[in-house]
């Protein structure tokens, strides 16, 4: 499984932005590691450089293999809440639709 970590201009996707991402995917989604080609993460300031509420939005994509691929995204204060809060949510959609691709074959 390939981890793609992308950023807007705001946030500055370093090492630690990617150690981040990378954790959080691995932890939710490791479990479909062999049933996933790529995950793409995509982290965006959306207030720029104004502070409020829930301005991080995390979007990740997974790639299942002979399947459409899936995403969830979801918005936080920081860019660890949205990322776990992201990674959870597709953790959900996946484990759904494996079992609903499983049942059929």
């Amino acid at each position: 499984m390939h981890i793609q970590v992308n950023t807007d201009n705001v946030i500055h996707g370093d090492a630690r932005i990617t150690e981040v991402a990378e954790q959080a995917v691995h932890s939710d989604l490791g479990h479909f590691e062999e049933r996933l080609t790529r995950v793409e993460v995509h982290l965006k300031d959306q207030n720029a450089d104004k502070h409020g509420p829930e301005h991080i939005r995390c979007i990740i994509e997974a790639r299942p293999r002979g399947m459409e691929p899936l995403a969830a995204h979801h918005d936080a204060a920081d860019i660890q809440g949205a990322l776990r809060g992201a990674s959870k949510k597709l953790r959900a959609r996946l484990s759904s639709e494996f079992d609903k691709h499983d049942a059929h074959h």
